[in-house]
């Protein structure tokens, strides 16, 4: 195996986990906070359907998936119109999955890193007048930031390793989809061991660092 043919999954896999990382971020942030110390009626059923990707088999996890995007969809016809391509086994179908499956982990370290946080101080703020939006971006994101860079973490290596939802919805297409996790795979199925190593050797280094940090942010808190 040359270093290029090395390279390519990692590199790959780096550009996917990077966008699906913030992706996943942005929008468990904004869930987060919206559901902060509210109590309705169906949140928990939609806390439910949010945390699902975390419990489902990766596979199953795909096919919805393909279901939602794929070509008989209105969001894939519709995505496929505007773009002339279409989402499934593309770069963006990669995006997605991982995205996806590092949602549910960065959204339950985020409800809960900012329903711990001190009570008092908000409605000390609130009695001075800030806003709920304010409240927010000065008191209550930065007494809980540590746990706000820890679920970022731990969802950028979910992502990372994800394979299950990848291979099903974005494929393993060599130089276009092919992640370090397919490529692991492929590797396997064609008796080249080696590279295999390579590529598993390089996840586990990237994991240990992310979860190096992780507890070291955790022991801080």
């Amino acid at each position: 195996m040359t270093i290029q043919q090395f390279l390519t999954p990692v590199v790959i896999s780096l550009q996917v986990i990077v966008v699906a990382s913030i992706l996943s971020f942005v929008t468990a942030l904004l869930a987060a906070w919206f559901m902060k110390g509210k109590s309705f009626r169906g949140r928990s059923l939609i806390e439910t359907v949010m945390m699902l990707p975390l419990v489902l088999p990766p596979t199953v996890v795909g096919f919805g998936l393909l279901v939602i995007f794929g070509g008989q969809s209105w969001i894939g016809q519709a995505f496929e119109w505007l773009f002339s391509t279409r989402i499934v086994f593309s770069y963006w179908a990669a995006v997605i999955a991982a995205a996806v499956v590092a949602f549910p982990l960065i959204y339950q370290t985020l409800i809960n890193a900012f329903e711990n946080v001190d009570t008092e101080l908000e409605q000390a703020a609130r009695q001075m007048g800030a806003n709920e939006k304010q409240l927010f971006m000065y008191v209550t994101f930065p007494l809980a930031w540590r746990s706000v860079i820890t679920g970022y973490m731990l969802g950028f290596a979910r992502g990372l390793g994800e394979f299950g939802a990848t291979i099903m919805f974005a494929g393993n297409i060599p130089g276009q989809t092919q992640t370090m996790p397919t490529a692991i795979y492929s590797a396997v199925q064609t008796g080249q061991t080696e590279a295999a190593y390579y590529w598993v050797v390089a996840l586990i280094l990237f994991s240990f660092g992310l979860l190096s940090l992780v507890l070291r942010l955790r022991a801080k808190e």
